[in-house]
């Protein structure tokens, strides 16, 4: 991130099924909006209520812009990160314009009202068992030995 930008962590839900599109240049670019919506306790009646809702138009790039359009629709819960971009420009009839969009930098469903299944392959570590970080180096996979006791790789 760069001097002089603003991070931003929105959660929130997708209003509509990313739109996955690509440049001249061949790099993906995904384009959804979050609505964030806040929401506070009122004591005096006992209930949640929800304040208004705003509305993030939000742009990935290249891998990110795919995974998201491959794993991500319309209702998903998510937690994104980035960076408030404004956009300027002029119309044909010579009036400026001005939108403020979030840069997406990551993204993941929020796990917090439901259950997640990730499918992509974790990436090997240097582990002692190879691709588990969690394992020892001399307890056998799945031994009691190997959970109770053991200190994490990090």
């Amino acid at each position: 991130m760069s001097f002089g930008e603003t991070p931003i962590t929105l959660v929130g839900n997708l209003t509509d099924d990313p739109e996955l599109k690509f440049t001249e240049g061949g790099a993906a670019l995904a384009k959804f909006t979050i609505a964030v919506t806040p929401r506070s306790f009122d004591r005096n009646t006992n209930q949640w209520k929800d304040g208004t809702t705003a509305f993030y138009r939000c742009a990935a790039w290249r891998a990110l812009a795919e995974h998201v359009a491959e794993s991500l629709g319309k209702g998903s819960r998510v937690v994104a990160m980035g960076r408030m971009r404004q956009h300027d420009w002029t119309t044909d009839q010579g009036e400026k314009r001005s939108m403020l969009a979030v840069e997406i930098d990551d993204i993941g469903a929020s796990v917090r009202f439901t259950t997640v299944q990730i499918n992509g392959k974790r990436p090997a570590q240097n582990g002692p068992a190879g691709d588990d970080a969690w394992a020892t180096a001399n307890a056998a996979p799945g031994s009691a030995s190997a959970s109770e006791g053991a200190e994490p790789p990090f």
